[in-house]
Order: structure tokens, then C-alpha cells, then sequence
């Protein structure tokens, strides 16, 4: 009964494996988190990228689903490792990397969850203000700021709660939404006047993936206190199924919604984000109440992103100070701190949020597509899904501090994606051969996993079998 009390209040978990005491919850869980986290404004600002840098609303949609249907699936994978490990998905980085060589691709995620915290404060600030009628763009963040620290530091039963809520308003508002667009607009005027266009066909592709494969660094965070029985298929098919589903009700919504002129030419959509959206609702108390559901939905994601970014710094912080465990307090401190990096971020931002937005998205798979071939590569192909978890807290142990090899694997999968890449501050010389497509997480993807797949098995690391700690048992 303790137990269950402790569980029902603000969490006490960090790091540390979670015990098969204080396991629960159901697999439909990761459907509705999922689902309602990617029902929220800022991926409908990623399907619109794809109309806004050229291509016909059809030809983007069928992009972004391509996209988010290979993404999504790497994501699903990490989702799955969640229930086995019953740890944070940084953590199991170290069985790859080494305790404290793990570090590297740790400051790259903290800077996503940054990122993506940031862009998503800028926008929900703006709904606020615009809820309560304050022209002061700092109001709205700090606000949204506030509220996403405490969700966060309550912990992870009220964020999967906060993600039930999300996703039925989620689809109401983005339903009633999607019925003024076609009332209010012509949108078929609008709709396959283009032809096709690789180049901004491969954008939205690459757009669509890059959205999913981004939330690998931490999607097993939030399957990690399901029952150590729970099917793998489960936890995959759940996530994968919430997730592409409410990021293509959202990316489509988005598409089709760039697709609308403005008076003054080019679209509406670029030019107010928000407020636009609350004018197609229908203006009054239909734009309030669609401002509320774009503020659960982003809240939804923000805490996961809040939560995340703490987890991934205190993975970083108890490898240099060799910890298994992080207390309470010293978890809401970093909560507090990425929270008030986030929000000071947001307020500074540039006004070219479209653009910026656009280039951090293609950045991240840059650097995050090695690593998701690096960590599933191993888990399900080289280890078999067996992992010496006490050895993950001691550089001392099987995994060592530092491991090299993969480390250089790591940069190279990296490094040889930069000929490939299509951006607006740079374009590499093999995507000009191919008239500007970026297929840079492709190649990511598939010369990191050739590469590392001989060396993983070549150190043959795994234990015989799942190594847990004596405690997680009891």
C-alpha cells in the first residue's frame, strides 16, 4: 500500500530501474500519450513547412505519411525497449557508448528537448496571451513555462493522464477545425495545381521522419514503468499507432491549411501561426476554445520534453559522479532549470520562425539518426535484448567508460550525411547532383548500421542473459 501511495504522488524515480513493485498501467497508454502529444500546433506548423518551401498540399501529405510511417516505426522500437529495461532511453545509450562516452550524443538530445521546448513555448505563449488578452509576448511563455514545470515534476502518471486529455480534446478541436477550413476556404481550389517536385517531395518526407525520429532519445521513458510481462508488439503497435496518427491528423491539417492565400499574398499561415488558426475556428469564443486546446496539446508534448531534458542532463550528471539513484529534489531542480533555459530561449526567438524551425528539424536528424541505428541496431540485432543493467552505472564494469570504436562510428555516421544534406544555410555537393534532395537521414541510417554491426559484434558485450538489479525484483 506505501507503495501504491508513493506512486499516486509526485515521483520518486529518476534514473534508477524501475522496481517490479511499482510497475502498472497498460500498453493503450502509449496510444493516447502519443497520440495526444502530437496533436498540437507545432506539427501542424511542420505539414506546413512542406506547402510553404514548395510543394502541392497532396504530394506533402503523401510525403509526411511516408515519412512519419518510417520514422514512426524507429520510434515504436526504442517505445518497446521501455517495460524490458524499466529505464530512461539515455541510459541504455551506455551499453553502446560507455558509461561516460554515452555524454556525447546526451548534450545533443539535451539540446533538442531545448529546441523543441523553446519553439513550442513561442507558439503556446501566443495562444495564451491571445486567452487572456495580453499583448506582452513574455506573459504567455512564462506562463506556459510555469505550467509545464509543474506537470513535469509531478511526474509520470499525471503527464499520461495530461495525454488522455489531450488527445480527446486534440481531436475534437482539430476535427471542428478541419470542418471550417473546408467551409470557410475553397480548399480545393487550392489542391493539386502543382506537379510533382522531388525536391520538396524529399522535404516533406525527411520532414515527416525527422518529426518521429526525434522523440527516440526519450519515447522509453514513458513505457518504462509498464509490467516487465508486457508484449513488446504491444508497447511498439501502441506507440506507432498514436503517434503517426496523431502527427498525420495534425501535418495534414497544417498542409492543407498553408495551402490558403493571403490578401496580401503568399499564405496566411506564415504570417500568425496561431492567431490564424483561432480565425478559421470562427473567431470569439470558438478561437478560445481552440487557443485551450492548443495549449493542453502543447503542454502535453512540452512536459514530455521538460522531463526528458532533465532525465537526459541527470544521466549525464550521475556518469561523472558514478550515482544510480537521484533524489526527488534534485530532479525538480533540473526540471526547474531546463524550464527557465526553455522559456529565456523563447523569449529571445527570432521573428523567422517558420525558416529556423524548418533547418533545426533537418539538424536534428543530422545527429539523431546514427544514434537510433547505433541503439536498435544493438538492442534487437547484437545483444538480443539482453542487458547488464548494474553494469550501465560503472565505468569500471562491462561496458567500460568510454567506448572508442562505436564513439568514431558515431561521428562517422554523422559526418558522412553532410554531402547528402539540402538546407538552407548549406547544401552538400551530392545533394546538388540530385537537384537539391536531402536523403541525408537515409544514408545516416543505413551506412551507420553497416558500420556498427561488425564492431558491435566484434566486442560481443551482451551477458548471457538480462542481468537485473537484486532490488528490481522485490
Amino acid at each position: 500500500m506505501a507503495t501504491v501511495a508513493r506512486t499516486r504522488g509526485i515521483e520518486r524515480r529518476s534514473i534508477d530501474v524501475i522496481p517490479d513493485s511499482e510497475r502498472h498501467g497498460h500498453p493503450f497508454s502509449q496510444f493516447t500519450l502519443w497520440c495526444g502529444a502530437n496533436l498540437q500546433i507545432t506539427a501542424i506548423v511542420d505539414g506546413a513547412l512542406a506547402v510553404v518551401f514548395g510543394a502541392d498540399p497532396i504530394w506533402a501529405i503523401i510525403g509526411l505519411l511516408i515519412g512519419n510511417l518510417f520514422g514512426g516505426a524507429v520510434m515504436a522500437l526504442h517505445s518497446a525497449q521501455g517495460p524490458r529495461l524499466g529505464l530512461p532511453q539515455m541510459i541504455s545509450s551506455r551499453a553502446q557508448f560507455g558509461v561516460i562516452g554515452a555524454i556525447l550524443p546526451l548534450i545533443l538530445v539535451v539540446i533538442m528537448y531545448l529546441g523543441f521546448a523553446a519553439t513550442g513555448t513561442v507558439l503556446t505563449g501566443q495562444a495564451i496571451n491571445l486567452i487572456i488578452g495580453v499583448d506582452l509576448p513574455w506573459v504567455g511563455i512564462v506562463i506556459f513555462g510555469l505550467l509545464t514545470a509543474i506537470t513535469a515534476i509531478v511526474g509520470y502518471r499525471w503527464i499520461h493522464r495530461l495525454g488522455r486529455i489531450a488527445s480527446v480534446l486534440g481531436i475534437i478541436g482539430l476535427g471542428w477545425l478541419a470542418i471550417q477550413l473546408f467551409t470557410t476556404f475553397d480548399v480545393a481550389a487550392h489542391v493539386g495545381v502543382k506537379g510533382f517536385d522531388i525536391v520538396s517531395f524529399g522535404l516533406a518526407v525527411a520532414l515527416g521522419a525527422g518529426w518521429q525520429l526525434t522523440f527516440g532519445p526519450y519515447v522509453a521513458d514513458y513505457s518504462r514503468y509498464l509490467p516487465r510481462s508486457t508484449s513488446t508488439k504491444a508497447t511498439f503497435w501502441f506507440t506507432y499507432g498514436g503517434s503517426v496518427i496523431g502527427s498525420m491528423i495534425s501535418m495534414t491539417i497544417g498542409a492543407l491549411i498553408a495551402a490558403v492565400p493571403s490578401a496580401e499574398g503568399g499564405t496566411a499561415f506564415t504570417k500568425n501561426q496561431v492567431g490564424f488558426v483561432g480565425e478559421i475556428a470562427g473567431g470569439g469564443l470558438l478561437a478560445l476554445a481552440l487557443y485551450l486546446v492548443i495549449v493542453v496539446g502543447k503542454l502535453t508534448v512540452n512536459t514530455l520534453n521538460a522531463y526528458g531534458g532533465a532525465m537526459t542532463m541527470l544521466t549525464t550528471v550521475s556518469a561523472l559522479r558514478k550515482e544510480a539513484r537521484i533524489s526527488t529534489v534534485a530532479r525538480a531542480a533540473y526540471i526547474a532549470a531546463f524550464i527557465a533555459v526553455s522559456v529565456i530561449i523563447a523569449i529571445g526567438a527570432s521573428s523567422d520562425f517558420i525558416n529556423l524551425f524548418k533547418n533545426f528539424i533537418l539538424v536534428l536528424l543530422l545527429v539523431f539518426t546514427p544514434w537510433s541505428a547505433i541503439n536498435l541496431i544493438d538492442y534487437y540485432w547484437v545483444s538480443r535484448e539482453r542487458v547488464d543493467i548494474p553494469a550501465l552505472y560503472d565505468a569500471d564494469g562491462r561496458y567500460g567508460a568510454f567506448n572508442w570504436p562505436v564513439l568514431g562510428c558515431y561521428l562517422f555516421g554523422i559526418l558522412v550525411q553532410i554531402p547528402f544534406v539540402a538546407q538552407t544555410l548549406y547544401t552538400g555537393p551530392l545533394a546538388e547532383l540530385m537537384g537539391g534532395v536531402d536523403v541525408s537521414w537515409i544514408i545516416g541510417l543505413v551506412l551507420t548500421a553497416a558500420v556498427y554491426l561488425p564492431i558491435a559484434r566484434a566486442q560481443n558485450r551482451a551477458p548471457a542473459q538480462m542481468i537485473y538489479p537484486a532490488e528490481v525484483n522485490e
